[in-house]
């Protein structure tokens, strides 16, 4: 197997590391992820007895306890639970973005790995080429053996650009449908939340 990636050439350093980023970027980003650690359910429970019952000293210091992305969302929330819904839903919804941005970092890693790696592979592939036609115009079509050599490493480098680029191009779809689904799920109960703050405000204010 070593010989076989040797017998690329250089070419197949950069795709290497490439391999190795989008390897360490996508296992730091499946642990970030995980629903328990980004929107915890039992988080979700704590919160919405706290708000039905109007305990928002507790409420704040549940949220600042429990450290997760919805956690921090909810904070604004909480934080200023007694201002006008049009407030508590801009400020949520800038809370919102930056937490969606912190969710999606390093995303952007494998998406460029996923372009990089194939543009490196047929890189390799013309490196192979010229080699190739040197050997050709030195020595002549009649010596296959010694144009093997060119070609083989012109396709190995195509091969292992193209192995490195699509797990990756899948890898980093799939985390971005991962921060989708995870963001949507913030956004219904912040909207939940929302309601229950005006519902409770609105009793306050009836009794």
């Amino acid at each position: 197997m070593i010989e076989f990636l040797v017998s690329g050439g250089p070419v197949m350093i950069p795709i290497g590391i490439a391999s190795v980023v989008a390897v360490a970027a996508l296992c730091e980003r499946l642990l970030a992820l995980r629903r328990a650690r980004v929107v915890p359910h039992g988080f979700q429970v704590e919160l919405e007895a706290l708000v039905d019952q109007q305990r928002w000293d507790d409420a704040l210091t549940l949220c600042r306890k429990r450290v997760s992305s919805l956690s921090r969302v909810m904070e604004v929330a909480i934080a200023y639970h007694d201002e006008p819904w049009e407030r508590i839903k801009e400020r949520l919804e800038e809370s919102g973005r930056r937490e969606a941005a912190e969710l999606e970092r390093y995303t952007g890693v494998l998406g460029t790995v996923a372009a990089v790696a194939p543009l490196l592979g047929l890189l390799g592939t013309v490196w192979g080429m010229i080699l190739t036609f040197e050997v050709i115009q030195r020595e002549g079509v009649g010596v296959v053996s010694s144009l093997a050599g060119g070609i083989s490493q012109a396709l190995i480098t195509t091969f292992a650009g193209l192995s490195v680029g699509i797990p990756a191009i899948i890898a980093y779809k799939y985390l971005l449908a991962r921060v989708d689904d995870l963001v949507m799920e913030m956004e219904a109960f912040a909207i939940d939340i929302i309601e229950r703050i005006t519902a409770s405000e609105r009793k306050a204010g009836d009794s």
